[in-house]
């Protein structure tokens, strides 16, 4: 979490910023107007918001006038949407087997974002955007939440038929208990749940990668879908680089117009034969990513893991990643939140907080290491973001130190996505003003308190790496923090901030 300084050099890079957009315009007027769609077309024509900040405040398509107040451009923040939550339960399972997760697996916004939020809803698709803060003991230091919504999952019953390739690591690795076992029989509980029109397919591998199902409708076929399961069995060792160029193959193969077409890959990501880089793995499936929109999302298991590959193809592959390594929460995953992303809400969701410089000196934005944009790309609908389903929250959290005194204006957090069938872009904001800032974290609501508590935890744990700074009005010792998890468990009657709790003292015990 790098801070960012004063706005010493704003006025100079805020002349550079009109300079390039007075140029942009320039180049709109003889090119003709934008067009929002394909990637292929995309790259070759202008977009005349490209390097523009996110607005002051409405403009929430990004076409019409700004006010006068225009953010600092060293006052904006700018990120990929992400909903993984691999890396908290991945320290989790460390901490139950006694030991401490490794600082490099720690992922701030994957911790914030394991936890039930109770931002208001949008209507319709899109987003909603919440933001809201509370002030630490700390002086002049409070922590802001940026918090974005889709819709509810009740109108599931609308989605789109899913066409799902199901992508099963099965080396010798996964024979330990708790990898294929547990899979084989989350895959047996989702089959019978699926819809009747939808469909699956299964690809295999361990040296190498076999289609062992192809795209196979449910209805009808549900006993071969479950002997084809129940038969799977552990071999040799893990070409992760096979099975995933083999299972987007037979994703395109049985391609469904008109359905929602994904992979899904299980595995321990220990890849130890072949392509062992993400980023050449999804070099040679670039085209069928890019073509067909088929997204990933990534299972892990196992208590040896390889959280940094499957996270970075998760990332990169335009979907999410998760991490189970028990009976209940695999079927939470499989049945509940698997069918959850099946329908899409919003794709290259990106989001970009400006902070107003007549009140914030410093903020540093907690995690998103690997999802930062650059400020000139929120509106370049070229670069990638994060996919969001329905039912989904996303949280930021940002460390902010405001001016002495100041009053007013604090930030305004815009999100902009692509409609998911027309990619069409669209854009929502939300203003903080100081004086709705609460005055302290116990003052705040508890799920803003349960926020703080999650990004205090994952800033313990990654203590031991000096490129991260403390978070302002962290408890030192952790025991005070599993106290107020402790507490915030009985407030909120939430089993997911007693293991919180859990995770805490286990934490505490471990030194």
């Amino acid at each position: 979490m790098q801070p960012y300084g004063r706005h010493e050099r704003y006025r100079t890079r805020h002349l550079l910023l009109a300079l390039t957009a007075a140029g942009g315009l320039l180049l709109t007027a003889c090119g003709g107007t934008t067009d929002s769609g394909s990637d292929s077309r995309a790259a070759d024509r202008p977009d005349h918001t490209a390097g523009l900040p996110a607005p002051a405040h409405g403009d929430e398509d990004g076409t019409g006038e700004q006010e006068d107040r225009e953010a600092a451009p060293d006052h904006l923040s700018t990120f990929a949407l992400d909903v993984d939550t691999a890396s908290y339960d991945y320290a989790r399972r460390a901490l139950a087997d006694g030991r401490r997760p490794d600082p490099s697996t720690v992922r701030p916004e994957e911790f914030v974002n394991s936890f039930r939020q109770d931002y208001e809803r949008p209507d319709g698709d899109g987003f909603s955007v919440t933001v809201d803060g509370a002030r630490t003991d700390d002086e002049d230091w409070s922590l802001v939440r940026v918090g974005l919504a889709t819709r509810t999952t009740e109108r599931t019953g609308e989605r789109p038929p899913a066409a799902l390739t199901f992508v099963i690591d099965v080396s010798g690795s996964m024979a330990e208990p708790g990898r294929l076992d547990l899979a084989q029989e989350s895959l047996s509980v989702l089959t019978d749940r699926l819809r009747d029109d939808d469909s699956v397919a299964i690809v295999v591998f361990s040296d190498e990668a076999e289609t062992v199902l192809p795209m196979t409708r449910l209805d009808g076929n549900r006993d071969e879908i479950h002997d084809v399961i129940s038969e799977l069995d552990t071999r040799d060792s893990t070409n992760l680089g096979a099975g995933v160029e083999t299972g987007y193959e037979t994703a395109v193969e049985g391609l469904r117009e008109g359905a929602t077409n994904r992979v899904v890959l299980v595995s321990d990501a220990l890849a130890n034969t072949g392509d062992t880089d993400a980023d050449t793995i999804l070099e040679r499936i670039s085209g069928e990513r890019r073509e067909h929109g088929i997204t990933l999302f990534g299972v892990g298991v196992g208590s040896d893991y390889g959280d940094a590959l499957m996270e970075r193809l998760a990332d990169k592959g335009d979907g999410h990643t998760v991490y189970v390594s028990g009976t209940e929460e695999a079927r939470e995953v499989f049945c509940e939140e698997l069918p959850r992303n099946i329908d899409l809400t919003a794709r290259d969701a990106k989001a970009q907080v400006a902070f107003d410089p007549e009140t914030v000196e410093e903020f540093r934005l907690v995690g998103y290491d690997n999802r930062r944009v650059a400020d000139e790309d929120f509106r370049d609908d070229r670069v990638d973001g994060g996919e969001v389903g329905p039912g989904h929250t996303v949280t930021a959290l940002y460390a902010v130190r405001t001016e002495p005194g100041a009053e007013g204006h604090l930030a305004t957090a815009t999100v902009r996505w692509l409609d998911p069938d027309t990619r069409d872009p669209h854009e929502e904001s939300g203003d903080l003003e100081t004086g709705a800032l609460h005055d302290s974290l116990r003052a705040a609501p508890s799920r803003f308190q349960v926020t703080a508590v999650a990004a205090y935890f994952a800033d313990a744990l990654r203590s031991g790496d000096d490129r991260y700074h403390r978070l302002p009005g962290a408890p030192v010792p952790l025991a005070e923090l599993a106290g107020r998890a402790r507490a915030l468990a009985g407030t909120t009657d939430d089993r997911a901030v007693r293991e919180l709790a859990e995770a805490i003292e286990q934490a505490d015990r471990r030194g």
